[in-house]
């Protein structure tokens, strides 16, 4: 594992705040999807306690569908992520290590999981 906290990766990235968001991308659609299902949830916890409904059986399916979704386009940013550090020299120990792997043959393994599933779900296989 890396020596970055959790936070440390935050801080750093938050850096590149200032560029601009991409609509459509896979980090846009997460972000706007995280944030449906954050409204939801404190929505649901607003009401939890007066018996009020404000939030429908019908609003929590919906959030529930957006899961496989969101996956996909994690899979996708992960993904492109690893094609970018391969691309820059990065070899397969220190993405390993990045990600919290203890092998160079995890993290490659892991790739080209990735990489078959997203591939099955464009031909829709899955």
């Amino acid at each position: 594992m890396s020596d970055d906290t959790g936070i440390e990766p935050r801080i750093r990235l938050a850096g590149l705040a200032d560029l601009p968001p991409v609509d459509g991308v896979p980090a846009g659609v997460l972000q706007q999807d995280a944030a449906l299902l954050g409204r939801l949830l404190a929505g649901a916890a607003q009401n939890a306690g007066t018996g009020d409904r404000g939030v429908s059986d019908d609003d929590v399916a919906a959030a529930l569908s957006l899961f496989e979704d969101m996956r996909t386009a994690l899979d996708r940013l992960e993904t492109q992520v690893v094609i970018e550090a391969r691309r820059r020299g990065m070899e397969w120990r220190q993405i390993a290590s990045h990600q919290g792997m203890r092998s160079s043959q995890a993290a490659s393994q892991r790739y080209q999981r990735l990489v078959t599933r997203l591939e099955e779900i464009r031909q829709g296989i899955r």
